[in-house]
């Protein structure tokens, strides 16, 4: 039987106080009830894990672009994200992710395992301390050198990737304005180029990465178009980076902010592999994720409109104490955990086994080798919420690796 949302017509999803800080509001949220409106935005907020989930798993609900406006001026950034397979429902992304999940499945993720430790070394090696801002130094740079190896595109461009893959991310964004439209313009057109032409390289020098197995994917019968190419390419590096740096810096301030917590891991008694689910858990880097309804439907007897949107906050569900006991708490031996970190559904995260792989790999390295890491002062963080990520994160490097 269908029930009524209660209105929530007074969350500001931009006030600099709710980015600092979202937990205590959607705590409040999730209180008013699972699905809740938001008048101002003419949308439905899903606050609870069981609201969350329900979305994200019914096929009623699906991703739907629509063109940024003015369409001429925003062209460049509306091919990338329509061609793609995260802003498309099926037939189409299930088309788009059998063809990138075949080549992510020759191997690449695993063989990766050895270059991860060797780029982790090596930004540590070049740590110059005492002090150091692990996020700039560390965190930046790891997942485009990553991605950037698995594409085999050249790691001395990974600055040039990250620049571009920021400015796209930032239009994501609740109220942007002018300049950043234009920023995201001209790195979509910068970074679609830049793939085109690596593209035409590597059509005529086929090597053991990624982009190879995307062209044969293309070229095999057509079933990948040169612009669901390109597009792809770019979704790999964005996704990988932002969801990447912004989980390492929240779950190391996390960690760094409650020496007890850290102690468990730093001596072996939690695994790092265990740890990572929870930081991901306790501060996602990823706390919302829209999806329109298709069809007339309900959400926990909530009826919801065909063409209406849900706005999955996917925080607010890693922190439902119906499903986390002492949700608010870091428990960095909490196991089981279902958290919604990765998304669920036929949009959960392809890059997944490469994210956990890449933060275990980086966390766990860091932590041996500087035990008794230490925070200089409070990491400010990103004017964002959608990406939820730190500016910086300064920290002491102080001990040595345990014996």
């Amino acid at each position: 039987m269908s029930t009524t949302a209660t209105l929530a017509t007074d969350v500001d999803l931009t006030d600099p106080a709710f980015v600092a800080d979202p937990y205590p509001v959607l705590a409040d949220l999730r209180a008013l009830g699972p699905v809740v409106r938001h008048e101002a935005r003419g949308t439905w907020l899903a606050t609870s894990h069981a609201s969350v989930s329900a979305v994200l798993r019914d096929r009623a609900f699906g991703r739907v672009w629509t063109d940024h406006e003015p369409a001429a001026q925003m062209a460049p950034f509306n091919a990338l994200h329509r061609h793609q397979m995260m802003e498309n429902e099926p037939p189409q992304h299930t088309r788009l992710r059998r063809l990138v999940a075949g080549a992510f499945g020759r191997g690449h993720v695993e063989r990766m395992r050895p270059r991860v430790h060797a780029l982790t070394t090596r930004l540590l090696d070049e740590f110059d301390g005492p002090v150091v801002d692990v996020v700039g130094a560390y965190a930046e740079p790891l997942p485009v050198l990553v991605i950037a190896d698995l594409l085999g595109v050249p790691g001395e461009d990974h600055e040039l990737l990250r620049d571009w893959s920021q400015a796209i991310v930032r239009m994501y964004e609740h109220d942007v304005d002018a300049p950043t439209r234009d920023a995201a313009v001209a790195a979509s057109t910068a970074f679609s180029d830049y793939v085109r032409a690596f593209v035409a390289e590597r059509r005529g020098d086929p090597r053991d990465d990624l982009v190879t197995d995307l062209i044969a994917a293309t070229d095999e019968g057509g079933r990948l178009s040169e612009d669901e190419l390109v597009a792809s390419v770019v979704l790999l590096l964005n996704a990988g980076h932002e969801a990447s740096v912004n989980a390492f810096g929240n779950g190391l301030a996390a960690l760094l902010a409650r020496p007890d917590q850290l102690a468990r891991v730093t001596s072996g008694e939690v695994p790092v592999a265990v740890a990572l689910e929870e930081l991901l858990r306790f501060d996602a880097p990823l706390q919302l994720f829209e999806r329109t309804c298709l069809r007339d439907t309900e959400v926990l007897g909530t009826p919801v409109a065909a063409g209406e949107t849900v706005a999955c906050l996917m925080g607010s569900a890693n922190r439902d104490e119906a499903v986390f006991a002492a949700a608010d708490e870091l428990d960095v031996a909490r196991d089981p955990n279902p958290h919604v970190g990765f998304g669920m559904g036929v949009h959960f995260c392809l890059g997944a086994p490469l994210a956990r792989l890449e933060l275990q790999i980086s966390l766990g390295e860091l932590l041996d080798r500087h035990p008794d890491l230490r925070a200089t002062a409070h990491a400010p963080r990103r004017p964002t919420f959608v990406l939820r990520g730190l500016e910086h994160l300064d920290v002491t490097l102080t001990g040595g690796p345990h014996p």
